[in-house]
């Protein structure tokens, strides 16, 4: 089994980012979605070896990836901020996106706001936002043989 810290919008909110050490060390990959990269690069300087950063629409930096496939214990992981796919007004180019790619888990961020759907046989999880003026959350995703199991997580 491997876990994954799924985390996105933290715009500076670096003391947020603190609170969250105990958990980034004990985990297998850490996943920032965007807005701020630099936070993601934060993250990556203590924890360079499983440490992925994504670009988002706030991103002047582009410190990461606009977008990234990733397969972790036989899941086939999709990754983007969301901003590219239209997450705020649907999630049908995001799942469309994430099935082209054989991916059965779409990870974005863009909104501030955690849910979980599915749509065209994808999974598709926001972890909400580290920002400073909203509620605080992260996704906890473990993955074991081809199978994935997600929990947002609230601070």
């Amino acid at each position: 089994m491997r876990s994954v810290i799924v985390i996105s919008d933290s715009h500076r909110n670096r003391a947020a980012l603190d609170k969250l050490d105990g958990v980034f060390s004990e985990c297998d990959y850490i996943v920032h979605l965007g807005d701020l990269s630099s936070d993601g690069g934060y993250i990556r300087n203590k924890y360079p070896k499983k440490t992925i950063v994504l670009n988002g629409n706030c991103d002047l930096d582009k410190l990461g990836d606009d977008e990234k496939v990733l397969q972790i214990e036989g899941v086939n992981i999709f990754m983007c901020h969301g901003h590219l796919y239209g997450v705020k007004q649907t999630l049908t180019r995001l799942a469309k996106r994430a099935a082209e790619l054989g991916c059965t888990v779409a990870l974005y961020g863009h909104t501030h706001c955690a849910r979980t759907d599915v749509a065209e046989g994808v999974e598709l999880i926001n972890p909400g936002s580290l920002s400073r003026y909203e509620q605080n959350s992260y996704c906890y995703l473990a993955l074991h043989a081809g199978k994935a199991v997600e929990k947002i997580v609230t601070i």
